[in-house]
């Protein structure tokens, strides 16, 4: 079988998300206790994870809602917009420390990008926060730039199998010669699956263990074992 484009996931594929995202919200409370707020480190983060269960990770208001949620006495006398600014300011000090790809994906992806395969990205979240990831992990020059679909600015997210079909009509590839790379087997595998596409579950992080309702056409580790199976079951010069 012959492969004319391959789309990654981003979160958890290309990098990974949960444990940025732990550190970032951290470093978050931590400054807004710097900055006057009178609780724990441990009891701030459970509730900003249930602001973050409740409202969705890509709620833009998470710290104004934890200020709500806990008692006026724990931040008297200090302005609430200081210390909504102060996580919001640690959150984005941590992207520039700590956003970084997996160390096997920058190789990979760059030999892919000397082959005439169509390198894409499908996936879900708000549009620039998305784009804002493949900027700052530095991946973005080695994708084709008209094959990044997020699903915020197409109007259908995963794993609605939809979202997969539309990026191989964009990009004008049969699903059968397409590969989707993820990490998540419900919302990355399944869809691309019913599609027709070839796709491989990248076993590591949160998901690592999760089955989904059809078996991968392929299970890796990292990109190194990504890289075999390219080269071994696709004959690709890479």
């Amino acid at each position: 079988m012959s492969l004319k484009a391959v789309f990654f996931d981003i979160d958890d594929t290309l990098f990974s998300t949960t444990d940025f995202a732990a550190r970032a919200r951290r470093l978050a409370v931590e400054n807004m206790r710097r900055h006057g707020l009178r609780l724990p480190t441990e009891h701030l983060l459970r509730e900003l994870l249930e602001v973050i269960t409740e409202f969705s990770s890509n709620y833009e208001q998470h710290f104004d809602k934890l200020l709500l949620r806990l008692p006026p006495r724990t931040f008297d006398g200090v302005n609430p917009a200081v210390l909504v600014a102060a996580g919001v300011q640690a959150y984005h000090d941590a992207k520039i420390r700590f956003l970084r790809p997996w160390p096997d994906v920058p190789p990979v992806l760059a030999r892919l990008a000397r082959t005439e395969l169509v390198r894409g990205v499908i996936t879900a979240g708000l549009s620039v926060k998305q784009a804002d990831k493949l900027l700052r992990l530095r991946l973005y020059e080695l994708f084709t730039p008209t094959a990044i679909f997020i699903s915020d600015q197409i109007g259908i997210s995963k794993p609605n199998p939809k979202l997969y079909q539309r990026a191989c009509e964009e990009v004008g590839v049969d699903p059968r010669e397409t590969m989707y790379v993820g990490d998540h087997p419900l919302h990355d595998i399944d869809p691309a699956n019913a599609l027709g596409l070839v796709t491989v579950h990248v076993r590591r992080g949160k998901h690592a263990q999760e089955a989904g309702q059809s078996p991968a056409t392929h299970v890796v580790e990292n990109f190194r074992e990504l890289l075999t199976v390219l080269r071994k079951d696709y004959k690709l010069r890479v």
